[in-house]
């Protein structure tokens, strides 16, 4: 599905799988008429967030070398292995924002799909992302509009498959959704 790509470059003091850094690019994409963002290619300096990115949403995330630098207005990322650096210079006027988020990924299982909310204090930021001349993600290079966020907040709810329809309320009462499918080829 044509559209902007986004660029991410994350570094989370606290969370459920602890500190970490990552670095993603989501593109847009579509499940029947769900449209969303599929992250296509993610790096995560943690094997727990790794793994709980796979399991839980299909992310596919692989560990990197990643290092982060933060000074007076800019943040800078870099994936040393690939030879990536995503610097950030924001500015001082920041405003609060929550943004919903929908993530279409596939998982060994099939097709799946996660809902959720960011909120945080965002900067309207420009960034700078180089990239080796030889690496696939050479798009990517260059000056681009953004906007760094203090504070994120992420609120992700579980994913589940993309082909069971979401329940729609009727009369302000849900329906219940239907039974998923045994899946008789699932691998563990």
């Amino acid at each position: 599905m044509p559209g902007p790509a986004v660029v991410v470059a994350e570094s989370y003091t606290r969370s459920p799988a602890g500190p970490y850094l990552a670095f993603a690019v989501a593109e847009p994409a579509r499940h029947g008429g769900r449209v969303g963002l599929c992250f296509t290619t993610v790096a995560v300096n943690s094997p727990e967030v790794r793994v709980a990115g796979r399991q839980g949403w299909g992310i596919p995330a692989e560990l990197g070398n990643l290092g982060w630098s933060s000074r007076a207005g800019e943040r800078e990322l870099v994936w040393l292995e690939r030879g990536i650096s995503i610097v950030g210079r924001s500015h001082r006027l920041a405003w609060p924002a929550i943004v919903p988020m929908r993530s279409l990924q596939h998982r060994d299982d099939g097709p799946v799909v996660a809902g959720g909310w960011l909120w945080g204090l965002v900067h309207r930021a420009h960034v700078e992302i180089s990239v080796d001349d030889e690496d696939p993600l050479i798009w990517l290079a260059g000056r681009h509009a953004g906007a760094s966020v203090s504070g994120l907040r992420v609120l992700m709810r579980p994913a589940r498959h993309a082909d069971v329809p979401l329940p729609v309320p009727i009369l302000g009462r849900p329906q219940a959704a239907p039974p998923v499918p045994a899946e008789s080829s699932a691998q563990t």
